[in-house]
């Protein structure tokens, strides 16, 4: 394996431990929201609705994150990384710097 294929690695792991630790710190922002009108008020579950979708939200982009992820990892696994998934030219190092998971060149993209 490549200097350029572990570092990728390296980073690629990094980005997803992050990932799964800001998932893990939200969780309770994800779950069910309570009807309770007597503790509390419409406005207050209103917000506290709110607060749950966008943390839903979050979390969808989150695992899309997490997948491409993967997607690269395997691509260093296979000795693919690097190379476009579209054209299998190599992808500019600029580009892999940027976003690590990159699977495109910037003529794909």
């Amino acid at each position: 394996m490549t200097k350029q294929q572990n570092t990728a690695r390296e980073r690629l792991n990094a980005l997803k431990t992050e990932l799964i630790a800001l998932s893990r710190t939200a969780a309770d922002d994800r779950k069910p929201v309570r009807l309770d009108q007597q503790s509390v008020g419409r406005l207050s579950r209103q917000d506290s609705l709110q607060v749950q979708a966008m943390a839903k939200a979050a979390e969808a982009r989150r695992a899309a994150e997490i997948r491409r992820i993967d997607a690269a990892l395997r691509r260093v696994e296979d000795g693919e990384y690097g190379y476009c998934v579209e054209c299998g030219e190599a992808i500019d190092p600029k580009r892999l710097q940027i976003d690590p998971a990159a699977p495109r060149c910037q003529a794909c993209a």
